[in-house]
């Protein structure tokens, strides 16, 4: 059926797709058995028509010395890694020398079996040989499924040597804000899209706008050409929020040709007992000039953290992930999303997880962090004895974290009263609010929803071997 599959996606679209998604987004490659057949059977009669491929590291090398794809134009290589790379691209000439220049798009997702330094270190050598190899190059997307900060593109304080007069797109995450900078001093002079997603900026606010008015906006007006724009980075600040206003000043008025410009930015402030504080109100009025644009705000302050927060997003969402999500959510729809976190120093109430998943219909990740026990706990009980409540329903729901929360958000998610969940779940909690939420393990309400689970991990290295039958579903506990 696989086989088949393959070959009737291939008639309508001229794309080979020959690896496998999984459920949780992991590429895996295909059977050998099905790479072999398709290398000595199919490939040689439908070479001609290939313009784009879509390949798992494994089955790379296999595929291109089956025959040449003289209409090639389109490369996506996943679980990339850098020997198998030079090996097919730079050692290869024969074999592979006429994708050089023949290959204008590329997408690229680096393989994660090294160790952290291995891994930066390979992530660099790989984006340099990746520019310095496809001359032709005008579309480059380089990314990572996984979320570690190693697995961000680094310059390790040293400016890449790299040159393109082709590229005008270009997709990337960077580590540092100084990584944006080195590939924005004109070694990309076509560049009209880029789409740059930044770990974290974590330098006081007013060096960040002075190297947005010093370096950054001389840099934006040699790139002329570009159109299109994405901004996704995290700031941390002692001095002011990132607003309408400052995006103005330093990004839409240098940039004349700017037409579409995507952005989620999420500055945290340090309070240190300032006097005046904006509101969401007065953040959000300083976007009346973005008329094309729907934009979102929501500002909040925790006391006890001594911090705010603004987030401030450009709508519809195109990213996979919302951090940091709080009660001043204001819903909305996320098709896009798929892992959520949520922080706060007032309590998540029933209604709140009911509005999280009418806003998050593809939600597969969820983590908690919450201290504050629920308000309104036994108005729910309440309301289902009258039959006034309603069940969530996380049909996509894979994973549920719970690093800091009370009892009563494991609870929440474990009593089948309250929520619905899939098969297969892997829940991380801590032991203590997992008994409480659990009665000891012996609650009724509780006991279906801990049966789904596959994959339970005690946060606190607590054994519950004792309690086995409670949770029939995981294997290891």
């Amino acid at each position: 059926m696989r086989f088949n599959n393959i070959v009737h996606d291939f008639v309508s679209t001229n794309c080979l797709t020959l690896l496998i998604w999984s459920s949780d987004d992991i590429v895996y490659s295909l059977s050998d058995t099905i790479i072999d057949q398709l290398c000595s059977e199919i490939l040689p009669e439908i070479y001609y028509e290939v313009k784009w491929l879509k390949l798992e590291s494994l089955s790379m090398e296999c595929i291109f010395r089956a025959v040449d794809y003289p209409n090639l134009y389109q490369l996506d290589l996943y679980n990339i890694e850098e020997e198998s790379f030079k090996r097919l691209f730079i050692d290869e000439t024969d074999l592979t020398s006429s994708y050089r220049s023949q290959i204008s798009k590329l997408v690229i997702t680096v393989g994660n079996n090294k160790n952290i330094s291995s891994l930066r270190d390979t992530i660099a050598s790989l984006f340099i040989n990746i520019v310095n190899v496809f001359t032709k190059l005008h579309y480059l997307n380089f990314h990572s499924f996984t979320k570690l900060s190693s697995e961000y593109l680094s310059c390790a304080g040293k400016p890449p040597n790299i040159f393109s007069s082709t590229l005008t797109e270009l997709y990337v995450n960077l580590r540092e804000f100084d990584d944006c900078l080195y590939l924005l001093d004109d070694r990309f002079n076509q560049l009209r899209t880029f789409c740059v997603n930044i770990n974290l900026i974590d330098i006081p606010l007013t060096i960040i706008n002075n190297k947005f008015a010093d370096l950054i906006v001389p840099l934006l007006h040699r790139m002329l050409n570009l159109e299109e724009l994405a901004l996704y980075i995290v700031l941390k600040s002692n001095e002011i929020f990132i607003d309408g206003n400052s995006l103005t000043k330093n990004i839409i008025n240098p940039l004349s040709r700017l037409h579409k410009f995507m952005f989620n930015i999420r500055s945290i402030l340090y309070l240190h007992n300032k006097p005046s504080l904006p509101s969401n109100e007065e953040i959000f009025r300083t976007f009346t000039n973005f008329t094309n644009t729907k934009v979102i705000s929501c500002v909040d302050y925790f006391r006890r953290n001594d911090t705010g927060q603004c987030h401030i997003y450009s709508y519809p969402y195109t990213m996979q992930h919302y951090r940091s999500i709080t009660n001043s959510f204001s819903g909305g729809l996320f098709k896009c999303v798929r892992e959520v976190s949520l922080f706060d120093e007032h309590p998540f109430e029933h209604e709140f997880f009911l509005k999280l998943a009418q806003s998050f219909p593809f939600l597969k990740t969820l983590s908690v962090n919450n201290w504050k026990a629920q308000k309104y706990k036994n108005c729910q009980i309440l309301n289902y004895n009258n039959q006034h409540f309603s069940i969530i329903k996380y049909p996509y729901l894979t994973k549920l974290i719970f690093p800091s929360a009370h009892d009563d958000y494991v609870e929440q998610f474990l009593d089948d009263t309250k929520t619905s969940i899939s098969n297969n779940i892997s829940l991380f909690v801590h032991y203590h609010p997992l008994r409480k939420a659990t009665h000891n393990f012996s609650r009724v309400t509780t006991r279906m929803n801990c049966s789904k689970l596959s994959d339970l991990r005690i946060l606190d290295k607590i054994k519950i071997l004792e309690h086995q039958a409670y949770f029939p579903n995981v294997k290891q506990l």
